[in-house]
C-alpha cells in the first residue's frame, strides 16, 4: 500500500510516497504500526506516551480523516485506498 507523507514526516521518510506491505484485511491501526516499524523516529510525531494517535495528526483514507470513519482506526483497508499522513502544521 502506498502512503503519502507530508511536512516533517516526509523528511523522516526521506520521500513523499512509500510502499508498505500489508496483509489482506489490515486496518488503519495496522498501517500505522507498519509505518512505525519502518520509520521508528515517527513514533514521537504520531503517538503520545500512551500509544494514542495525537489529535493533531491526520490520517486520511480516500480523503476522509480516519477518526471519523465508521470504524475509526479499526477500519479495514484495501490495496487501492489512497492514504495521506499529515502532522500538525503551524505557521504565522
Amino acid at each position: 500500500m502506498n502512503v503519502n507523507f507530508y511536512a516533517m514526516l516526509r523528511e523522516i521518510a526521506g520521500r513523499k510516497t512509500v510502499a508498505l506491505p500489508l496483509r489482506p484485511g489490515a486496518t488503519v491501526r495496522d498501517l500505522l504500526d507498519a509505518v512505525i516499524e519502518r520509520f521508528p523516529a515517527m513514533r514521537e510525531n504520531l503517538f503520545d506516551e500512551h500509544g494514542h494517535l495525537y489529535g493533531h495528526v491526520h490520517v486520511f483514507i480516500n480523503g476522509r480523516d480516519a477518526p471519523y470513519l465508521e470504524h475509526a482506526l479499526d477500519t479495514r483497508l484495501s490495496e487501492d485506498d489512497a492514504v495521506d499522513l499529515f502532522p500538525a502544521v503551524g505557521g504565522g
